[in-house]
């Protein structure tokens, strides 16, 4: 009886697998950009809970995430950011509103089962506050690599490993493909 289950267990597990790889060829699982927009900001603002949390004296809130995936049918995906950039020090808190569009392409990482934005490039930049408006570069390029370091190192989608479809698409060989609107997976070739 123990030698039966012993191979139950892993056939089971093929099948499942065998059985959401095929149908990932034929219809493949799709994030929209609804979604990714959604979990980039409840991940910014675990980002900014944890680097205030460390002592870091800037604090970052998003108003708006916008995010285009397909556009004009290349592989990239736009993202128009808008929100607040806050430099906490001597007991004054000094905001300034920032707008940000970048590129930058959609990358799935097979062992952290996540999707990330790489290679990105600056767009189109804006600052508002008290103190100045416009575009200044030293300001936006920092801000920029900010940004970039954020978004190279904080996934703009996570699978689900709870839900067992994904947890299944996180098991074999997946890749990601930009479709106009939307995030595809699909197996690696």
């Amino acid at each position: 009886m123990s030698a039966k289950r012993s191979y139950f267990l892993p056939a089971v597990l093929i099948m499942a697998v065998s059985l959401v790889s095929g149908c990932a060829s034929l219809s493949p699982y799709s994030i929209s950009e609804g979604q990714l927009e959604s979990h980039l900001q409840d991940a910014v603002t675990t980002f900014d809970r944890e680097q205030l949390q460390s002592g870091s004296p800037l604090s970052l809130s998003l108003s708006n995430a916008d995010i285009t995936l397909g556009p004009d049918g290349r592989d990239v995906a736009v993202i128009d950011l808008s929100g607040q950039v806050s430099l906490n020090a001597l007991m004054t808190r000094l905001p300034v509103d920032i707008a940000l569009k970048v590129e930058g392409a959609p990358v799935y990482d097979a062992e952290e089962k996540a999707v990330y934005i790489r290679r990105l490039q600056l767009l189109d930049s804006s600052i508002d506050s008290p103190f100045f408006k416009g575009d200044l570069k030293p300001v936006t390029d920092t801000v920029m690599r900010a940004v970039a370091q954020m978004l190279e190192t904080m996934p703009v989608y996570r699978l689900d490993e709870t839900d067992f479809a994904q947890r299944m698409f996180g098991m074999v060989p997946m890749d990601v493909r930009v479709a106009p609107g939307r995030l595809e997976f699909v197996m690696s070739e």
